[in-house]
């Protein structure tokens, strides 16, 4: 008798007496048109071309596993084939109409495990931040890799300071004329945001150029001479502007520091054709700044602080957390670091009812968590009626300052066209939110009107306003008055120095108020909800060309500086010897 392993293909199929290369799974009962290679893939599941059987039993999943895999191991051997990974291919037989035989070499899927431990410990050897697998660039590598198979020889280090280096800054260069035919066409703003770098002792300012294109780094500078002086600060930002050309810039944004504002009224002064605005996101992170000292505010956020810390620094208790959060969790960064805290406030009150049932399970109560100092006080805190009602006050002061705080930081759709009244819409959702009580909000709107007073009636911002269409057509009372007018008009005649293109504007406002030509067409009433208002006006602005050029210039506009900060760790590395070493 013979001791050869029977193929589990053979064993569990059923064959069609009619065509033999048809067969039907013992365990489904669906038929297959193919080879018993396709029923064992079949069986295992995994694979692209076939359909993984629900109902295969694990110990014949396996049984037919094992088969395959000694199988490969065998045919290596035979055919002096190169060494591979744990698995390798087997010939398929594809029976086409025709009766002809094709055959493709198909993979078993490879177990992830090794290579994630591989590329885990290069990260931790090279002291790489654990964010730097979010960039796209990482997965296109791993493709890269993986494309190329077995073999391959990684660059040298030369190879990455030198030759590589160079092709990255060629394409690094191409992409930047491109963007620059973009601020040629539509205009762009030129972005400042300054920070501490605490490690080398220096004020750093990053500065960057943004237009629908996207935003691109120019250079980051060492201010820590310059920083207390508006008037080196002017210096700098009015040679920056020389840098990217006047003609193309519409506003430098900063944040609003008392240096800033100074620098950029200096700028204005000297440039007369662009704005200084302050960035609008440093503006409301200021806001739930002050708001976070509030008493009942800053309770809950103390609170949850400490929660957090406790329960993330246990990993059992996490996993605990997390069965009762449906695998949700409790904080999450966001776009500045005072609005991280109102979001994991919020988060903990979606997740009130589920952390309630955690700290009375059995699960917890058999733990011991509630036998340790920390655990005992999470679950008062949790427990405790009077952090929920604090929470809860928090987050209506709170909450409609966060949503704007999102519009002003969309880079896809950007905000100049909706800045100038969102403000005033987040006062009126905090006054309902508190039934009118204005004891519960007063001394938060002292806080709003003093920080925002920067951005109130900004020319751009208010002819921005006038010129999304949303507001124009649905809300005509909202900017029918002098000061969006004033605002509109006083942008048209600082923006567009040609006085007979100003008059062609003036009077092409009069075919845009009137929905008349293409702005009254189906598609664009439509559509005025569902496309950014600047594609809007490039899609059914014709009817008024240039009242379109100076819209689309307008509403691209970005209204924040935040784009500055998402890089820092890398804006570091040039300041310090490490990037160069």
């Amino acid at each position: 008798m013979s001791g050869k392993a029977i193929d589990p293909g053979r064993k569990y199929e059923i064959v069609d007496p009619a065509n033999a290369n048809n067969w039907k799974c013992q365990f489904c009962m669906e038929w297959t048109r193919g080879g018993v290679y396709r029923l064992k893939q079949h069986l295992v599941g995994g694979f692209r071309n076939t359909l993984e059987c629900k109902m295969c039993p694990a110990h014949v999943k396996e049984e037919t596993r094992r088969f395959m895999l000694e199988k490969a191991a065998a045919k290596k051997i035979t055919q002096m084939m190169p060494e591979v990974d744990e698995y390798d291919v087997e010939e398929e037989i594809d029976c086409e109409a025709s009766g002809s035989r094709n055959k493709t070499a198909l993979k078993m899927p490879r177990p992830k495990g090794p290579m994630d431990r591989a590329i885990a410990r290069w990260i931790y050897d090279a002291g790489i931040p654990f964010n730097s697998v979010n960039y796209e660039s990482f997965p296109q590598m791993l493709k890269e890799i993986a494309q190329y198979g077995p073999g391959l020889k990684p660059p040298t280090m030369y190879e990455l300071r030198v030759p590589l280096l160079k092709k990255e800054v060629d394409d690094t260069h191409a992409q930047l004329v491109e963007h620059k035919k973009e601020w040629a066409s539509k205009g762009c703003s030129i972005m400042s945001d300054g920070w501490r770098d605490s490690v080398v002792q220096k004020d750093i300012i990053n500065l960057l150029v943004n237009s629908p294109k996207g935003s691109v780094f120019i250079k980051s500078n060492d201010v820590s001479e310059i920083v207390k002086s508006s008037t080196l600060l002017f210096d700098m930002l009015s040679r920056m502007v020389e840098e990217v050309g006047e003609q193309y810039v519409v506003q430098v944004v900063t944040d609003n520091a008392s240096n800033y504002v100074k620098a950029g009224k200096l700028l204005m002064a000297e440039r007369k054709h662009l704005y200084w605005t302050p960035c609008a996101a440093h503006c409301i992170d200021l806001m739930l700044e002050d708001i976070g000292k509030l008493s009942m505010v800053k309770d809950a956020i103390k609170k949850c602080i400490y929660m957090n810390g406790y329960i993330y620094s246990h990993t059992s208790l996490v996993n605990m957390m997390r069965k009762f959060t449906k695998e949700r969790n409790l904080h999450r960064p966001s776009i500045t670091r005072f609005a991280t805290s109102f979001i994991t406030l919020s988060h903990y009150h979606k997740q009130k009812n589920n952390l309630r049932k955690l700290v009375t399970s059995k699960e917890w109560n058999n733990s011991k968590w509630p036998k340790e100092a920390g655990g005992k006080k999470v679950r008062t805190y949790i427990l405790q009626e009077s952090f929920w009602k604090q929470v809860l006050y928090a987050l209506k002061l709170t909450g409609p300052l966060v949503k704007v705080l999102r519009i002003v930081d969309n880079e896809k759709k950007p905000a100049m066209g909706y800045i100038y009244a969102a403000m005033e819409r987040a006062k009126e959702t905090i006054v309902r939110a508190f039934n009118v009580r204005e004891e519960n909000y007063k001394t938060a709107f002292k806080i709003i009107d003093e920080r925002w007073r920067c951005q109130l009636h900004h020319p751009l911002h208010a002819a921005g306003y006038f010129l999304n269409s949303v507001i124009q057509y649905d809300h005509r009372e909202e900017v029918d008055c002098e000061v969006v007018e004033n605002g509109l008009y006083a942008c048209i005649e600082r923006l567009v120095p040609d006085k007979e293109t100003q008059d062609k504007i003036t009077m092409e406002l009069e075919k845009f108020k009137n929905v008349e030509g293409l702005f009254g067409c189906n598609m664009a009433v439509r559509q005025k909800k569902l496309k950014s208002p600047a594609d809007w006006w490039s899609s059914y602005g014709n009817t008024a060309p240039s009242l379109k050029s100076f819209a689309i210039k307008v509403l691209s506009l970005t209204c924040s500086a935040t784009g500055c900060e998402r890089n820092w760790s890398v804006f570091q590395h040039l300041h310090t010897k490490k990037g160069t070493d």
